[in-house]
Formats: C-alpha cells, sequence, structure tokens
C-alpha cells in the first residue's frame, strides 16, 4: 500500500476519508448493539457510560477538525465541559446531564459532514497540524482509542452475549520458545511516522545490552501452572506493592477466570460466553504486579520498554528499525490479530507472517504486553498538539505498554506506539511476555 507520504492530497483525503468511516462504523456497532438503557449505565465505576464515549468522540472531532482545523463556530459549545476527560472522572460520568443515545447520535453525524466538509477544502500542507493530514490521522486514532475502550466495557457488562465474531486461526508449533537478541545499540521511537503521536518521538538511539525474550506472548496454560503452584499465596514472588494489591483486592487468578469447584478447570468469561480456558491464547486481563510475579516465579523478567521495541523492530541484517516487525506494510490479516476482527487473542503461533526479523512473535495485537518501565518521555520531547495528551501522565506509578490487543484497530498500532496505564489495572486487554538475561554460553555464539 502506497504510504501516506507518498499519496497526493486527493489520494490523501480518500484514504483519510476512509478511516474515519472505518472508525465510525464500528462506534456504530458497539453502540447499536445494546439499547438504550445499557448505553447510558456505567457498567464499571472503572469505565464511562458508552454514550459518553460515544458523545466524546463528537467532541474531539469537533474541536480538532471543525473548530481549529475548519476554523468554523462551535456547534454546541455548552457541551464542552461535559465531554473533557480531564473534568470529571470516569465514575462520576453516569450523574452529568449527557446527551441522550439519538441526542449523541445525531451530534457525532452533524460533526462529521463538517469533518468531511473541512477534509475536502483544507491544504494538507504548510501547516504542522494538517501536514500529511495529521489533525485527521489523530482523530481516526482516537476514536479507534475509544472504540477500543467501548470494547472493554462490553466485557465488563453483565448479560447475554451481543458482540459476535469468526474464531481467530489455529496456532502452530513455535520455532523456539525465547530468542536471542544481540546487543548493541538501534533506534527507538520515530521522526517520521507522519501520524506518530507526541509520545513516540523523536528517533533516538539507545544501546541495548544482549537479552533473551519469549518468542510468543505467556499463555493461559502456562499462566495456570504458575495458579496452580501457589502463585497468588506466596509473596516471594510479589513486590511489596503488588502483595499489598492482591490481599486488598482479593486476586486468585486472571480477571474474568473462574474456577468449576467439581472439576477442578478454569473456565472464563469473554463478552458473555463462558468458555473453558483456552490453554494456548495469550493470558489476557492481567495486571502489571500480576504479570512481574509470574516473571519472578518462572525465574525470568517483564522485558523493559527499549528491549520490547528492539525485538519488534530491529533487522539485524540492514540494522535498521523497521514500521512493525515484519516489515513496513501496514498490518493485514496475515500479520497480527488487530481491529476486533476476532473478539479474543489468537493461539500462540498464529501468525508466522508477522514475526520479527530475530523470529520473535505476535508482538503487534492479541494482547498488550506490559514492560516494566516506567511511562516518561524521550530526550528531546516535545508537546503536540496538546500536553493532556501525554504529557501530563508523564511520571508516577504508570507503566508501558506495547504492541495493542485484538481489540487495537490496525490504523491506531504500530511498533514506536506507546500506550500506559496504573500497574493494578485488569479491565484493558492487556497480558505480557518474558525476558531474562543472557547465560554466558548463549552469549558465545554472539562473538
Amino acid at each position: 500500500m502506497t504510504t501516506i507520504e507518498e499519496l497526493t492530497d486527493d489520494g490523501l483525503r480518500a484514504r483519510v476519508a476512509g478511516l474515519l468511516t472505518a472508525a465510525r462504523a464500528r462506534s456504530a456497532v458497539l453502540t447499536d448493539a445494546v439499547d438504550d438503557a445499557d448505553l447510558v449505565a456505567q457498567h464499571s465505576a472503572l469505565m464511562s457510560p458508552l454514550v459518553w464515549d460515544l458523545a466524546h468522540v463528537g467532541s474531539q472531532e469537533e474541536l480538532w477538525l471543525v473548530r481549529d482545523v475548519g476554523g468554523r463556530r462551535p456547534l454546541r459549545p455548552e457541551i464542552d465541559g461535559l465531554y473533557d476527560a480531564f473534568q470529571h472522572s470516569r465514575s462520576s460520568r453516569v450523574e452529568l446531564p449527557l446527551l441522550g443515545p439519538a441526542e449523541a447520535r445525531a451530534y457525532v453525524a452533524e460533526v462529521r459532514d463538517k469533518a468531511f466538509d473541512t477534509l475536502a477544502r483544507t491544504p494538507l500542507h504548510g501547516r504542522r497540524l494538517v501536514e500529511h493530514g495529521f489533525a485527521f490521522g489523530m482523530i481516526v486514532q482516537h476514536e479507534q482509542q475509544h472504540a477500543e475502550t467501548m470494547l472493554a466495557t462490553h466485557q465488563l457488562r453483565v448479560g447475554d452475549p451481543v458482540l459476535s465474531a469468526d474464531p481467530p486461526p489455529p496456532g502452530r508449533a513455535l520455532p523456539a520458545s525465547e530468542v536471542l537478541v544481540p546487543g548493541g545499540p538501534f533506534t527507538m521511537g520515530t521522526s517520521t511516522e507522519p501520524w506518530a503521536l507526541d509520545n513516540e518521538r523523536p528517533a533516538h538511539r539507545v544501546d541495548v545490552p544482549a537479552f533473551v525474550i519469549d518468542a510468543a506472548p505467556v499463555t493461559n496454560g502456562q499462566y495456570a501452572e504458575f495458579v496452580a503452584a501457589g502463585g497468588y499465596t506466596d509473596p516471594r514472588w510479589w513486590s511489596a506493592a503488588g502483595w499489598a494489591h492482591l490481599t486488598e483486592a482479593g486476586l486468585v487468578a486472571p480477571r474474568f477466570w473462574a474456577c468449576d469447584q467439581v472439576g477442578g478447570g478454569w473456565f472464563r468469561r469473554r463478552f458473555g460466553v463462558v468458555e473453558p480456558i483456552p490453554a494456548d491464547q495469550p493470558v489476557v486481563h492481567v495486571c502489571w504486579h500480576e504479570a512481574q510475579a509470574y516473571a519472578r516465579w518462572a525465574g525470568k523478567r517483564l522485558p523493559t520498554e527499549a528491549e520490547w521495541e528492539k525485538a519488534a523492530r530491529f533487522d539485524p541484517g540492514s540494522g535498521r528499525s523497521l514500521r512493525y516487525p515484519w516489515g513496513d506494510d501496514d498490518p493485514s490479516p496475515r500479520h497480527a490479530n488487530l481491529g476486533q476482527r476476532h473478539l479474543s487473542p489468537a493461539p500462540v503461533g498464529a501468525y508466522p507472517a508477522g514475526a520479527s526479523p530475530l523470529g520473535v512473535q505476535q508482538l503487534i495485537g492479541d494482547v498488550w504486553e506490559w514492560t516494566s518501565s516506567g511511562w516518561e518521555p524521550y530526550p528531546g520531547f516535545e508537546v503536540f498538539p496538546y500536553p493532556e495528551y501525554s504529557q501530563v501522565f508523564f511520571g508516577g506509578d504508570y507503566r508501558v505498554l506495547r504492541g495493542g490487543s485484538f481489540g487495537t484497530d490496525p490504523a491506531a498500532i504500530r511498533a514506536t506506539f506507546r500506550n500506559w496505564d496504573l500497574p493494578v489495572r485488569r479491565q484493558i486487554f492487556a497480558g505480557f511476555r518474558c525476558a531474562r538475561d543472557p547465560r554466558p554460553a548463549e552469549l558465545h555464539g554472539l562473538g
């Protein structure tokens, strides 16, 4: 596929229009699947009502594409504060005088009509916000990020299943369970990806010592061994903060897992369906503390963010950092489990075409992967276009996640994309893979 930089203005407009339309179609699937009572309900204190997410998507689109880029007068200035994510916590949004379902749908449709008019008449160059269609790409990514958030709300929703999708492809045996990544510098981040967000920038060289990383994410079957070995009752594997959280929250297994008290097997609830745990799929809905505890139990550790990105992008043949593990082409169904095409992670080995040059698989899609790194800016970080996207979250307890999940759209992920959340969060589609320092004999072959 032609890259964004190679497109003519008309070609870029067509690409943007298609992506905006696809994002809105997905939002419609997630909001039309339930009745109005479900749309306005708060299914968890961790999440907004679905109707808030829908109108918030429209509000951001109006702010950036209609008002800023398009120079038009506000459509509904009186609702700006209702949909400002920094003014109201998720748990309090259900109490706000929000637009109702019909009104929210009408609002986002009107905004989209004016956004398309802006797209048709705005030069896509000459101003940083519109260069290569950045503002439009930002809004595409924003809506798709909220679609994944709404998908997580559906998982928290109690009731009969309302979403459906084909099962993921079958898995395959991996050539090896671990991959040795050679030491040395590589280029981390990007200064050239046209729609990259500010926290992905700028590109910079990072020298990463040699390390060994799992060839695939940790599976349900592997994680069940940790549970069976008493992993949730042995404080040796947990940090002090992790053990305190386990005790306070009463953790005994990943979220949505339940044990059959008669047969002893594990089941999970997935979008309203109760089913046996598929042993070969990556474990999902574990928090950072759980991931860290498993890694310690396994005699390993979580990879740093730089290690994860090097495993995903570094091509030892050329020394270049790729856009994706498989190369520079945009993701296809051959490469990764993305875009809500399936409603679960795919079994390990399902996407050999998506492997990195070093042979690490399923780095993109399936599950967000916790890393050991805190959420910090890169050297030379510059806020663009607003501080509330990245800068205000830097520091604190946040931990970095990488790679996207089965609920992440291809338009909203790349090998440089950075996500972050608190170490106690389990409602997100998060799993992990482990890393470790190489043994001397393993390094001998690199000499």
